[in-house]
């Protein structure tokens, strides 16, 4: 990811430093000091990749020879305490390759200070760090005094001055996301997040344990002092302007709890006193917002910004979602139906629903898909319906992988957020009436990113459709954008799975999409697909070996490895290799230093991308195999039947592809996958991972990372859904004493504020009269209390006028309570999104008699081994319940005989092992009086 770093400092004789030794050390060459009569060498150092003095128009040309540039600078200054040179360092993106790196960082250099009149040695460091990723930076020593002809003249004090400092902070990130996104790199940098009124906040240097125990022994570490000193430099700056701190904490997170804010105090302070202010400064913020309490009891804060922030795409989802101007007749349905038809392409009834509900005239659409839902496939229908209408159709996401999935599977045009930002920007390719832009994987991205999109598709008056899953990887800035809107404004849902080709799988994926972890990694440990080892090496082990027969049996297929950490890719991807290696399958061995450091690649090889690059045709996440490889060049036949080939110096930013992290599979659809469990998932990465393949999956895990499956289980569950400020209730603001303001010239004008209220539907208000009947029934029985007749009656009342909207409506939505009895705490209260999804898959669950078998079959089974553990445990209130409510499941196959014909073929799961002749539904009401006399007998 794209860091932001861009610093300033003076190299001077007051702190014992010497230009020649500075521009040696950085150059990473061998300079003699007239001076001091000495050599400083340091020509064994690594890493430069790039070095060059750059002169400005008029100096003489002898100075671009670094030794005497720098020898004619120490001449020129007489003082012992005398200011030799600026130092200017900033971060290269490691996402370009080493000539894109240097070309920007040429450019930049040119453009902000060698046009100035400075002359600059600029020098590129491509270090590689202990993880084995590129670490590109770049130091640059300037001049301080004008030079002409004759050489130095008198120093030039407006190079000094902190306005100017601010704008090449400035102009820095400037620079760097036009490049990024005249590349097609997903991905931007803000040096606003570290800045306030100009001063902004400097990273800081890990310490390693050595500079650490050298620190502690109280030796010198030049390191460890420097990393000290900008803590100590950035608390200052926090102190004096706490806004620092609410932005830089706010960039990942709407809300944060005085724990949150603790730890960044202690990250950007040094010693107690300094964090005690630090603290209370921001503490004290006038931009610092109380939200209240949160669901743990904890205080939550925000920033204003971020409260404004979220009110702007209010406002603006608002305007669109009240808009009726883009109208699609439905002779272009029709037409855009037809020819799908002819295709062989027909829309299920719940696709139908969502093409159009996307192609009615309202400026805004939300579709909320489950993983392999089929949503691109509608999109593409809806694509030539908008287009036979005359509109324009432009397709974005956050990602370059994304983009690609889009414009595959729906055939619309597409591309990153961040390259269509850009040329806005540059007042290009600006959006119109007769447009509709398309933002898929709208999950992944933050509020800000999502204001600044929508805000401008408002103003130009453009369609907007928001297609995604809010319960698949969160996004990585703050806010959950999409989820808000969709719970807003409502949104289609697209429940019918089409990717698993079981029905039992394509269950599993609709029980990771609500939240039912537990239930899914009990199917697929039923049906033999969990594998627990001893340790994670083991587990490692077993899933290659798994991998590895599975690769031989089932040749044709694709496949993949995921897994969460970077780290645990590498390890995997090397014993996959040796699998390879072993049988014979690689080629020679050809080693490529890439840009994550030196790698081995075959012919015969995986090997996926990591970075857009439109001249060689391919995005990051794209996979492929080695056809050819050589030492600067190599030949990659794409998953998707095309070939590409570089040269390794153009492009080196590939790994190998046999395993990737969960995070870049998220739109990957393969025949098989294998999974390797790591306590870092959550249950949001664990539904992407579980959500992938077609035919396959296998999860393994070791018992040292996870002792029991309880344990698995609760880590795939952990909620980690990203929040926004308006999910909780401002808490009042202190009375404050009111200040004396001089008289305006607009005192006493009131102007009545402009509010744009969405219409709620019928349909959501009937579920929430439903909840809130609901929420009184079951309020009264935790309080142990009978339930009154006016609220029975409201009960009933509230199911009549939801069903009068959606048949069976009552059903859907009580036995969607019963599954997950949270919903009808956020019913009550006017969050209806989730139940209405969770109605959709009751209605299918109940119209597919082969859903509902499956659903009987998980039920009883689960009912059983509660009679079990109640029986041993010798807790007879329970078992008689669970007896109860296992009789009832029994009699109600008298009602339904398709059901009780189907769970015929499968008897033996329902534990009837000699059925006796009679009905099903006899048969199975006799299991639990079993227990029943087991449990009274004892």
């Amino acid at each position: 990811m794209a860091i932001y770093h861009f610093s300033a400092k003076v190299i001077s004789r007051a702190a014992g430093s010497s230009a020649l030794a500075s521009a040696a050390y950085r150059s990473a060459s061998r300079l003699h000091d007239q001076r001091l009569d000495r050599h400083h060498d340091f020509s064994n150092k690594a890493g430069v990749v790039h070095s060059e003095v750059m002169l400005p128009d008029g100096a003489p040309e002898h100075l671009s020879d670094r030794e005497q540039l720098w020898n004619a600078v120490e001449v020129a200054e007489l003082r012992k305490d005398a200011q030799l040179a600026r130092e200017i360092e900033f971060a290269i993106p490691r996402e370009m390759s080493k000539e894109q790196g240097i070309k920007l960082a040429r450019d930049f250099v040119r453009d902000e200070f060698v046009d100035r009149g400075m002359i600059a040695d600029l020098n590129v460091h491509w270090d590689i760090g202990a993880d084995g990723l590129a670490k590109p930076h770049a130091h640059v020593m300037l001049t301080m005094r004008e030079v002409g002809e004759e050489g130095f003249g008198k120093k030039n004090r407006d190079w000094n001055r902190t306005d100017l400092l601010e704008k090449w902070r400035e102009r820095w990130s400037e620079h760097v996301n036009e490049r990024l996104a005249q590349l097609d790199i997903d991905a931007r940098i803000d040096h606003r997040s570290l800045e306030a009124q100009g001063i902004d906040l400097e990273p800081q240097h890990k310490i390693g344990p050595a500079a650490s125990r050298m620190a502690a022994q109280d030796l010198e570490s030049e390191r460890a002092a420097e990393h000290l000193e900008i803590a100590r430099s950035n608390g200052d700056k926090i102190i004096a302007h706490p806004g620092l701190a609410l932005d830089a904490i706010t960039r990942t997170q709407a809300t944060f709890t005085t724990r949150d804010l603790a730890m960044f105090a202690h990250r950007h302070s040094d010693g107690k006193d300094q964090f005690d202010r630090v603290m209370a400064a921001v503490r004290g913020a006038p931009e610092l917002v109380a939200l209240g309490k949160d669901g743990r009891g904890e205080d939550r804060f925000t920033s204003r910004d971020m409260i404004e922030t979220e009110q702007r795409l209010e406002r603006a989802t608002s305007v669109l979602a009240n808009r009726d101007r883009h109208t699609v007749a439905e002779r272009h349905r029709d037409i855009a139906m037809a020819r799908a038809a002819a295709r062989g392409m027909f829309l299920s009834p719940e696709q139908r629903s969502a093409f159009e509900h996307v192609t009615d005239a309202k400026g805004l659409g939300v579709v909320v898909g489950c993983a392999g839902t089929g949503k691109s496939a509608m999109l593409g229908v809806a694509r030539e319906a908008w287009e036979s209408a005359g509109y324009s159709v432009h397709g974005i996401a956050l990602s370059g992988i994304a983009t690609e999935n889009l414009e595959s599977g729906s055939g619309i045009a597409s591309r990153t957020i961040a390259g269509l930002e850009h040329q806005w920007a540059q007042d290009r390719e600006l959006l119109t009436s007769r447009d509709v832009l398309v933002i898929d994987e709208a999950g992944m991205i933050g509020t800000r990113q999502m204001e600044r999109v929508i805000s401008e598709a408002e103003k130009r008056g453009a369609k907007v459709v928001l297609v995604g899953d809010p319960e698949q990887l969160q996004a990585i800035e703050a806010g959950a954008a999409f989820r808000a809107t969709a719970e807003r404004h409502g949104s289609v849902e697209i429940t019918q799975i089409r990717r698993q080709r079981e029905d039992w799988q394509r269950d599993a994926t609709r029980q990771l999409a609500t939240g039912r972890t537990a239930e899914a990694i009990e199917a697929y440990d039923q049906h033999g697909n969990i594998y627990v080892a001893e340790s994670r090496d083991e587990a490692r082990s077993n899933l290659v070996d798994r991998w590895d027969r599975d690769r031989a049996a089932s040749p044709g297929a694709t496949r993949i490895i995921l897994t969460h950490t970077n780290d645990e890719v590498r390890e995997l991807n090397i014993a996959a290799r040796e699998r390879l290696r072993a049988g014979g399958e690689l080629g020679e061995d050809v080693a490529i230093r890439t840009e994550r450091g030196g790698r081995e690649f075959a012919t015969g090889d995986r090997v996926m991308f990591l970075k857009n690059e439109r001249g060689v045709g391919v995005k990051n996440g794209t996979l492929g195999t080695v056809e050819t490889v050589t030492r600067s060049r190599m030949a990659v036949m794409l998953d998707d039947g095309r070939s590409v080939a570089f040269d390794v110096k153009d492009y080196a930013d590939i790994d190998h592809g046999y395993a990737a992290t969960v995070h870049k599979a998220q739109g990957v659809t393969v025949d098989r996958v294998h999974v390797l469990a790591t306590p870092g998932l959550d249950r949001h990465a664990a539904y992407v991972a579980l959500s992938r393949h077609r035919d396959h999956v296998d999860f393994h895990y070791g018992r040292d990372d996870f002792a029991d499956r309880g344990k698995l289980v609760r880590a795939l569950s952990r909620e980690r859904g990203k929040d926004m400020a308006s999910d909780y209730t401002r808490a009042p603001e202190p009375a404050a004493a009111k200040p004396v303001l001089s008289r305006s010239r607009f005192a006493g004008l009131k102007l009545k504020p402009i509010s744009v209220e969405r219409q709620v539907t019928p349909l959501e208000m009937a579920v929430e009269r439903y909840g809130r009947a609901a929420a009184d029934i079951v309020r009264m029985r935790r309080m142990n209390l009978g339930v009154l007749e006016h609220q029975k009656l409201a009960f009933t009342e509230a199911g009549r006028a939801l069903d009068s909207i959606q048949r069976d409506g009552a059903k859907d939505l009580r036995s969607a309570m019963n599954a997950k009895p949270e919903l009808i705490e956020q019913v009550a209260n006017g969050k209806t999104a989730a139940a209405i999804r969770a109605m959709a898959l009751e209605a299918e669950i109940r119209i597919d008699t082969a859903q509902r078998a499956d659903r009987f079959v998980a039920e009883w089974q689960q009912k059983s081994r509660k009679l079990q553990a109640f029986n041993r445990t010798g807790d007879y209130e329970a078992l008689r319940r669970t007896q109860d409510s296992m009789v009832g499941m029994a009699k109600s196959l008298q009602r339904d005989p398709q059901l009780e014909s189907l769970l015929r073929n499968r008897v033996k799961d329902l534990g009837i092992r000699s059925p006796s002749g009679a009905s099903l539904s006899h048969d199975l009401q006799g299991i639990p009086s079993l227990w029943r006399g087991r449990g009274l007998g004892r």
